[in-house]
């Protein structure tokens, strides 16, 4: 049996209409007598989508106990029981309630996928598991329903289901998403056109790609060549020069133009040798062209124009963005250029853009060679020159111009043979010689027609030709050789230079020092392997590229580096003169390895040093703070114990008041202590709960005194996401410091308000204050400011309270107080949607994720984060206009009223039900 298809709903925003048009696919597909029913739909009292629930056969949902209540979840077993042709299955990103076979919806979807059952289903782009951070930056909401990008883009089909921000809002205003008492705080929140907006720009951008994905699929299978301008795609031909960035800038402005535009920097290198381009240039245009949304690629060519135009038609480019050739004028004597080429072999489907730049017609420069030999068109110009040169100048001389001398005859074969020796070098100038002198001696050396020479002046001056022309060959190609190796010492050592610079620095991490060798020398993959003894299987310390080696054995080039470690490489076997380059990258790997794992080692001791002065100073902290109150509390247990004394019940009383102030202040000591402890060894894991702060500030205010703390938390502050326990001994731990320090008379003030989304608690005292240089070292453990007297405490207050609201993901810091003082701000991250219940309370939005039977109790749900799902979108129907359903296919569809709700309510931090706002 076959796999089932899978067909999702995507929607930008709750409320676009995903599950109606899901239903009205399911109506249409059960009129042609497809075999189709409902897996698991929840229409949360929604009449509208209840009503498309009519005719539909539904599966019976399978029962959970959780939390003294009862839900229900889809039922995997009886759907495959029932092998229906397609099943519905509504919220793909749905956290099932713990219990369940499977931890997400889309596992169950997975399920009867594999039985051969289709799948249609819905999903909100706010879901996507790749887009959460950017959803949250947009909204301010954290979606915990979360379904992996891959298992939506493997759907055989994806229709986005869009309506504008305008007519959702409508919907909204009109009671057909949420209920009344609940508009108003979803409009101003989730619900803001701004919010909107940007997630339909979302989905739309998420759907194109995967519309570009099948079109480039198709065009792959049919083997589609020409272009198809579906989309603007720019692609900048770099050769490595100055210019490349004035171009890549060029094809930035050109993308800009149209919606979508993309831009594709490519580098076309040969494939003989070390690269023609600076290396420091190339990594400036890469990260140029990636820092403007672009994408750099470097692809392998001896042919320049044809690899351009290949890779151009391969990710389907509609322009092609190059500059001006900087040859000089004489230079195009050789051939018209890469640009010219490109030009006129693009084609009518592939505009050409040539952009001029500041370093045109100034010369090329010496070539950074690939090599000390010359390339193989160089070789074919040369041998040309060499043989057909000569007839060509022959034919010339004896038809048109048939008495310009021996003399003048000589030089110009003479020409011909240092032509040559430039072109391809010693041989074909060699050969141009032994043409030249037979054709002087056959055509133009008394007697004409024959290969004899009457005159012995004659013989001489052929043989001083062939000499000559001997002498300045070799010359001519020694000096061509000796500019191909400076070339291309200049460019080892700027490549050298490059790599011992940026090391020594500190800026290359192993992969991109292996991604540089993968690049210079044109290679598939590169892997740094390494063992610890010669019988001791290899083990990849570093690898890029596809498919890298297991052992040097099986790699195409393979460099040693000392006894136990190897550079290997793939692609292709280099010559030998490239080994000197390849020997310094593998030096430099091995370097940076080791400075890898010397950091690494260097943080182990930093942290074994830091833990070593903290024991040293929890030995002097217990050898005086610890002793203290056992001695008070010693004494006053032997005066009660002792029958030399009567005592009266008030000095028992006192003695006993003594017994339990010591008992106190040892097990705040004692606390502070463990407390530290678990914060070095990283065991403090909270346990987030959605909460109030007027219900845990004041409980750490027990231990102080009553008239020595003054309170004002507004009770319309959103909630906080924090654990109470950790958040009160914070907070006892600020305010006890802060009383400490503050005069008498002066109460310490607990405030707290909203700035955007976090929420400030500040302690502000009317103490001596802190210096700004003692401002964060008061939070290092065992630190006392001043001239605190012994007794009053280990210095651990501040450093565990920052320990825990770090923990909760707050931050802690010091800032003087106007007039005077200290002020402590505790930051923590507003909730941006309340706790979602089955049966919620007052306005909170949204509702449940999953059904509850009528006569359960409500429980108390678990956060998404420990527990199970988000709550869906409710359904929503109304009189503004029906949206539109663009489907990858094309095919057309409908909408309906369903939403995937957020994980809570829509928007910025939501106001506390039952608050005055």
């Amino acid at each position: 049996m076959g796999r089932g298809k899978l067909r999702i709903y995507l929607g930008a925003a709750p409320g676009v209409g995903k599950t109606y048009a899901m239903l009205s696919e399911a109506h249409r597909r059960v009129e042609r007598g497809t075999d189709c029913v409902v897996a698991f739909v929840e229409h949360h009292g929604r009449p509208r989508t209840e009503v498309m629930l009519h005719g539909l056969e539904q599966i019976h949902r399978r029962e959970i106990e959780y939390r003294d209540a009862v839900f229900t979840e889809m039922d995997p077993d009886a759907v495959l029981a029932r092998n229906p042709a397609v099943a519905l299955v509504d919220e793909l990103a749905h956290t099932n309630v713990p219990g369940s076979r499977n931890t997400k919806r889309w596992q169950d979807v997975e399920e009867l996928l594999a039985a051969g059952i289709d799948v249609i289903s819905t999903v909100n782009i706010q879901h996507l598991e790749s887009l959460g951070d950017v959803v949250e930056s947009i909204t301010g909401v954290r979606q915990r329903e979360t379904v992996p990008d891959e298992v939506v883009r493997r759907a055989d089909q994806i229709e986005l289901v869009d309506m504008s921000p305008q007519a959702l809002r409508r919907r909204m205003a009109h009671g057909n998403i949420y209920k009344p008492d609940k508009v108003d705080a979803a409009l101003s929140n989730y619900f803001r056109p701004g919010n909107l907006t940007a997630l339909r720009e979302l989905a739309l951008l998420w759907t194109a790609d995967r519309v570009d994905e099948y079109l480039q699929e198709y065009r792959t299978e049919h083997s589609v060549s020409t272009i198809w301008g579906s989309r603007e795609r720019i692609v900048v031909g770099l050769t490595g020069g100055p210019e490349g960035r004035t171009l890549i800038r060029r094809a930035a402005r050109l993308a800009e133009k149209g919606a979508g535009g993309e831009v594709l920097a490519v580098y076309i290198s040969r494939s003989d040798g070390l690269t023609s381009a600076s290396p420091k240039e190339l990594a400036v245009q890469r990260t140029l062209v990636e820092d403007l949304g672009g994408t750099f690629h470097h692809v392998i060519g001896d042919d320049v124009p044809a690899s351009l135009l290949e890779f151009a038609r391969g990710v389907n480019a509609t322009q092609i963005v190059l500059g001006v050739s900087r040859r000089r004028s004489w230079q195009y004597a050789f051939g018209p250029g890469v640009s010219s080429t490109v030009a006129r072999e693009s084609g009518p489907d592939l505009d050409v853009h040539i952009v001029t730049h500041d370093e045109a017609a100034k010369g090329r420069g010496l070539p950074v060679p690939r090599g000390a030999r010359l390339g193989r068109s160089r070789i074919i110009w040369g041998w040309l020159v060499g043989i057909a040169g000569p007839a060509l100048l022959t034919l010339l001389l004896d038809r048109l111009v048939p008495e310009v001398g021996l003399a003048n005859d000589m030089l110009l074969f003479l020409t011909l043979t240092v032509a040559a020796a430039m072109l391809g070098g010693l041989l074909p100038a060699l050969a141009s010689a032994a043409v030249g002198s037979l054709l002087l001696n056959y055509f133009f050396t008394p007697p004409i027609h024959e290969l004899t020479i009457a005159d012995p002046k004659n013989m001489v001056a052929l043989a001083i030709f062939i000499g000559v022309a001997f002498a300045v060959a070799s010359v001519v190609d020694l000096a061509a050789r000796r500019t191909h190796q400076a070339a291309r010492l200049r460019a080892e050592s700027e490549i050298l230079s490059f790599l011992a610079g940026s090391v020594l620095r500190g800026e290359t991490t192993l992969d991109a020092l292996l991604e540089r060798v993968r690049e210079t020398f044109g290679m598939e993959s590169v892997a740094l392997l390494e063992r610890n003894s010669d019988v001791d299987p290899w083990t990849c310390a570093g690898s890029v590229g596809p498919s890298p080696v297991a052992r040097p054995e099986d790699a195409d080039v393979d460099m040693p580096v000392g006894d136990h470690m190897a550079l290997a490489l793939s692609g292709r076997v280099l010559p030998a003169e490239d080994r000197r380059v390849l020997g310094a990258f593998a030096a430099q790997a091995a370097v940076v390895l080791d400075r890898q794992r010397l950091v690494g080692v260097a943080e182990e001791a930093r942290k074994q040093s830091e833990g070593n002065k903290i024991r040293t100073s929890l030995l002097a902290a217990v050898s005086h703070d610890l002793r203290t109150p056992l001695a008070a509390i010693k004494a006053s247990v032997s005066s009660l114990r002792s029958d030399d004394v009567a005592w009266s019940e008030e000095d028992q009383a006192e003695l006993l008041e003594s017994i339990e102030e010591g008992t106190d202040r040892l097990d705040h000591l004692v606390g502070n202590l463990l407390d530290m402890s678990r914060l070095q060894t990283g065991t403090v894991t909270p346990l987030f709960r959605e909460t109030d702060l007027d219900e845990v500030v004041p409980m750490a205010l027990v231990g102080v005194p009553e008239d020595s703390v003054e309170l004002d938390i507004p009770e319309i502050l959103p909630m906080v996401e924090i654990d109470r326990g950790l958040l009160e001994r914070a907070v006892a731990n600020i305010v006890e410091n802060a009383v400490k320090y503050s005069p008498d008379g002066e109460p310490v003030l607990v405030s707290a308000s909203t700035i955007g989304d976090r929420v400030e608690v500040r302690v502000i005292d009317r103490g001596p204050g802190v210096p700004d240089e003692v401002k964060e070292r008061i939070f290092e453990p065992f630190q006392r400011f001043g001239d605190a007297p012994r007794g009053n405490g280990v210095g651990l207050g501040l450093a565990v309270a920052r320990g825990f609201v770090e923990a909760m993901g707050g931050t802690i810091a010091a800032e003087d107080t106007p007039g005077g003082g200290l002020t402590m701000v505790l930051t923590l991250k507003a909730v941006p949607t309340p706790v979602s219940d089955p049966a919620p309370p007052g306005p909170e939005l949204p509702a449940s994720p999953t059904s509850q039977r009528p006569q359960a109790p409500t429980p108390e749900r678990p956060s998404p984060a420990r527990g199970f799902g988000a709550p869906p979108d409710p359904a929503m129907r109304g009189p503004g206009p029906s949206p539109g359903v663009m489907s990858v296919d094309g095919a057309p569809g409908r909408a309906d009223g369903r939403p995937d709700a957020p994980a809570g309510p829509p928007g910025g931090p939501p106001r506390r039900p039952g608050r005055p706002t």
